[in-house]
């Protein structure tokens, strides 16, 4: 037969921190019976002022997002995504930066033949569209001889069975402008990864 509480007894809530403190301090005290364990656990499903409660929790969450923000731009490999993670891709990101491409004035080039298309005159429309795509095809090339470069380097490093693809990565990263990559890039021009 069950042995049945008594109503009168109230349990001794203790908090986290003495439970935290006794449970460290070793086997000194009778265990707890689940009664006084679920009491010291209990809290309020919805606490007393919303509005609070909100107003903490938007605060957190734009911490923590503020956190994820700033270790990604310094290159902190817990806030990275996965396309961005591990050494290869940190050296593809080195090596991209310590260079100079072509297509990192792309979208000036874009924005100055937009503006040319304004002009009234055909001729310097024309000629600012061929210039693009002049332009376009030269760092399609270059993007083309950094992906071999790329993978040469991997292989000398890494080895030639343990280089992944990075081409795409290499390329995407070359063709934005410095200033907007993510993350922020950690070396110098010309200081490349050894």
């Amino acid at each position: 037969m069950a042995k049945q509480p008594n109503s009168t007894e109230e349990p001794s809530a203790e908090s986290l921190e003495e439970t935290q403190a006794r449970l460290k301090a070793g086997k000194g005290a009778p265990t707890p019976s689940r009664k006084e364990q679920e009491a010291a656990r209990k809290r309020p499903l919805v606490p007393n002022d919303r509005k609070e409660a909100a107003r903490q929790a938007r605060a957190k969450t734009a911490e923590a997002r503020e956190r994820a923000r700033l270790g990604m731009a310094a290159g902190d490999e817990r806030y990275l995504p996965m396309r961005d993670r591990g050494p290869q891709k940190k050296y593809v990101r080195d090596y991209v930066d310590a260079r100079f491409s072509i297509g990192e004035v792309l979208i000036p080039v874009m924005f100055a033949v937009i503006l040319l298309t304004f002009v009234p005159s055909v001729e310097a429309q024309s000629i600012g569209i061929i210039a693009l795509w002049a332009f376009f095809l030269v760092a399609v090339i270059d993007v083309v001889i950094l992906g071999f470069l790329v993978r040469r380097k991997l292989a000398e490093k890494f080895g030639a069975d343990k280089v992944e693809r990075v081409r795409w990565y290499a390329a995407m990263r070359a063709l934005q402008l410095r200033p907007l990559r993510l993350p922020k890039p950690q070396v110098k021009r010309g200081h490349y990864p050894s």
